[in-house]
């Protein structure tokens, strides 16, 4: 039992780990692309790792979606008792709408910059 907990544990950490690693690719993207329209002569350096850090974002939100999907199946009912939970399970749907629709933007956004 005391080996599921550390999984359960880890899975957490690596969720909140790829999804700081997503952020991070994204706002690295963009700051790239900023650089290389300030210095045209750049943009044979900096495309290519534009294009790194893509596909690590795209690495890192199949992780999220990974270790999301283990944390379904490690949910413990009722942890903040009854009426609690129902709260926290509505706040965690409204939560993944927004997260969902963030990593769509984000990518619509990031897209162009990478693969123009």
């Amino acid at each position: 039992m005391e080996l599921k907990k550390a999984a359960i544990v880890l899975n957490g950490f690596i969720h909140d780990f790829a999804s700081g690693i997503w952020l991070a690719a994204l706002l690295v993207i963009y700051k790239l692309h900023a650089a290389h329209l300030r210095e045209p002569a750049a943009t044979v350096l900096l495309n290519p790792l534009e294009r790194l850090f893509f596909w690590w974002s795209v690495g890192a939100m199949v992780v999220i979606m990974a270790t999301g999907a283990g944390r379904t199946f490690t949910y413990v009912d009722n942890w903040y008792g009854e009426d609690a939970e129902k709260v926290r399970r509505r706040m965690l749907i409204y939560k993944h709408v927004i997260l969902l629709t963030a990593f769509s933007l984000g990518y619509l956004f990031i897209w162009g910059k990478v693969f123009h």
